[in-house]
């Protein structure tokens, strides 16, 4: 009697063990497909706002390039205005004299 009980308690407690784990590797399976669909969504979302912020990067640039252009315009301006200024000084110059 116990030699049968030996003979079926092993295979049963092997097909417990076999059934537990497959059960456990359908889990960590599961469980690593949403993992993966969590880090795909991530990446998206990292992706749009790294393209975000070369948008702003690009258009910073942009800015940057009419700021320097607005200050080479107002230094000619300036220098004209100077160029005149001293002109003019130098006619009142003559019709005070």
């Amino acid at each position: 009697m116990k030699n049968s009980f030996k003979n079926i308690a092993f295979p049963l407690c092997c097909a417990c063990l076999l059934s537990a784990c497959n059960d456990l590797s359908k889990e960590v399976e599961q469980r690593l497909d949403q993992l993966n669909s969590k880090t795909r969504s991530l990446d998206s979302l990292i992706n749009k706002e790294f393209d975000k912020v070369l948008a702003l990067d690009s258009l910073i640039i942009r800015e940057s390039d009419k700021v320097k252009e607005l200050d080479s315009l107002i230094t000619r301006s300036s220098s004209k205005i100077d160029s005149i200024s001293t002109k003019g000084s130098k006619i009142l110059e003559r019709f005070t004299n």
